[in-house]
């Protein structure tokens, strides 16, 4: 997508250890016009997959999510990194490591918002190492749901996350690839 790979190049910032910092417009601060190109583009690309049910995991992935099921006309879900004390009991959880911030977290969602009937679009802003995208795919797998597939913003190609899960069989859109990055310049791989 020209403009968020115009955006990330006027303003995103290559930091040491492959972090691209793009709150700027992304993740931090929000763009909404720029949030609601993504949100459409995401509808064209995925718009016949009859998908009823968007899931994120919180928390930078959860403001475009949301533009993308205002688009949709569907429920946003968002997956939460820790359990507190106003969830359901009745939860699906799983571990997933976060490249970001160097950790792992039981990730649960209530069991009440997450099911068989659903056809599921994951949404994230960044794919890395594809750690979050598995660990929500396996939380739709548990609740008995289908994962239709998957939008990011930003995939950094060169991680090789996202061809790994492509390779296991998950469809995965992705707005703007990064093939490779260095501390003075970002190359986007072909699309």
């Amino acid at each position: 997508m020209k403009l968020l790979e115009e955006r990330i190049l006027k303003e995103g910032e290559v930091r040491p250890g492959g972090i691209l910092k793009v709150d700027g417009f992304l993740n931090h601060r929000i763009d909404p016009a720029l949030s609601y190109a993504m949100a459409e583009e995401i509808k064209r690309l995925y718009g016949q997959e009859d998908i009823n049910k968007i899931l994120t995991i919180e928390s930078s992935g959860i403001a475009l999510a949301t533009m993308v099921a205002w688009v949709f006309g569907c429920p946003l879900v968002f997956v939460k990194k820790s359990r507190t004390k106003n969830i359901a009991q009745d939860v699906w959880a799983t571990e997933i490591p976060s490249f970001t911030h160097g950790n792992t977290n039981t990730a649960v969602v209530s069991k009440e918002y997450l099911g068989s009937e659903d056809r599921v679009l994951l949404i994230d802003d960044f794919l890395a190492t594809g750690a979050a995208l598995v660990g929500l795919q396996k939380l739709v797998q548990m609740a008995g749901g289908t994962v239709v597939g998957a939008a990011v913003a930003i995939e950094k190609e060169f991680q090789g996350g996202g061809n790994a899960l492509r390779a296991a069989g998950m469809r995965i859109e992705s707005l703007a690839k990064i093939a490779a990055m260095t501390d003075d310049s970002i190359r986007f791989a072909e699309q």
